[in-house]
């Protein structure tokens, strides 16, 4: 509804607002279809699944080389043209296939990146969709994937030494990369969204005009809120851009107060508890890694999302999952929860459990 009510005029009836909404009745066909998504992955046998994680992860880079050579939105190469102006954004499906992938590989033993060889083949699943998505612009998510890569190898028991040098390393290289970037190109908005994020009035008329609306959006908004379609709102007058897709928490904080908004986040961290529970309940190792990366993925995207929406990180382009705008996003997400579901529908069906091998520290939670 959310979407709906940012998406329409607001001097208009309740039911015309809805009826008009575009964006809100795109959202709403995939709201539609998402149920099918998560029964279809459901049925879906998880040896079939393991067995073409190969196939899919190639698949998921073929498609984001592709979308490298097409034009994109916003200055960003991320999304390619289907149908009707539909477009679909291969970015959120290459998060998937890259968990299943590196889960995959990281299963195969019990003490993974034992040695040089396991270590270059193991950065080599991250690197080959980093180097895909790298000339598409999206810095958001070359981070999501960095944090399921770490996120991935802590739970299956990699070395704290090793995780700590490959992260530290990576973290380095992002860094070069995003200096050459910035001053490589004639548009400079990444540096100064940083910029802009540690001193807010100094931009407060471009790059953090943004944030600030934002801010100022989820204030009003009080304990109680607004309230949905109200005309003369901060949302319905579009003071905060792109509030119905990456910045739509700040239409959720005042349509709907303080009160909603803890209830949101409430909501999300059981559903991330829910996944780490789950995963401790998993004795095949392939799945248990698949749900923690996972659910790695949506508790970067929540906290990043959520985080920005109230100035607490910088500015990038990561919606919020099941309530941003945006088919690719939603129906990737479902994907996701069938998949969960799917492996703790077959946990204890499988012919050769394994017995989780995570760090030692860790080893007591997941008995």
């Amino acid at each position: 509804m959310a979407t709906f009510s940012t998406t329409s005029d607001a001097s208009a009836p309740i039911l015309n607002q809805i009826a008009n909404s575009v964006y809100g009745g795109r959202q709403a066909i995939f709201v539609f279809i998402s149920p099918v998504v998560i029964i279809s992955i459901t049925v879906i046998p998880q040896e079939i699944i393991k067995k073409y994680a190969n196939l899919l992860f190639f698949l998921s880079i073929v498609m984001l080389f592709i979308v490298t050579a097409t034009n994109g939105a916003a200055g960003v190469k991320a999304w390619v043209d289907v149908i009707w102006g539909y477009t679909i954004q291969p970015s959120e499906f290459a998060k998937i296939a890259f968990i299943l992938m590196l889960a995959k590989y990281l299963s195969r033993t019990s003490q993974p990146m034992s040695n040089r060889s396991e270590v270059l083949r193991t950065l080599l699943i991250l690197v080959v969709p980093v180097a895909a998505i790298v000339s598409q612009g999206e810095m958001g998510t070359i981070i999501v994937l960095v944090f399921i890569f770490g996120v991935l190898l802590f739970f299956a028991g990699v070395k704290l030494k090793v995780l700590g040098g490959l992260i530290s390393t990576l973290v380095v290289f992002i860094a070069i990369f995003y200096i050459i970037s910035v001053t490589s190109s004639s548009e400079n908005y990444r540096i100064n969204r940083i910029l802009a994020f540690f001193s807010p009035e100094l931009y407060a008329q471009n790059d953090a005009y943004q944030q600030m609306q934002s801010m100022t959006a989820i204030g009003s908004g009080g304990r109680d809120g607004v309230g949905l379609f109200v005309d003369g709102s901060i949302y319905q007058l579009n003071y905060v851009p792109a509030n119905w897709t990456d910045f739509i928490f700040s239409t959720i904080g005042e349509a709907f107060g303080f009160i909603w908004c803890t209830a949101v986040i409430g909501v999300y961290l059981l559903l991330v508890l829910r996944m780490l529970y789950l995963a401790a309940f998993t004795k095949d190792r392939f799945g248990q890694l698949v749900i923690i990366g996972i659910m790695a993925m949506f508790l970067y995207h929540i906290f990043q999302n959520i985080a920005m929406t109230i100035g607490a990180m910088p500015i990038t382009g990561i919606p919020l999952p099941f309530i941003s705008y945006g088919g690719s996003n939603l129906v990737s997400n479902m994907v996701c929860i069938g998949i969960v579901l799917n492996i703790t529908k077959n946990r204890s069906k499988l012919s050769h459990p394994i017995t989780p091998q995570v760090p030692s520290s860790k080893r007591r939670f997941f008995g």
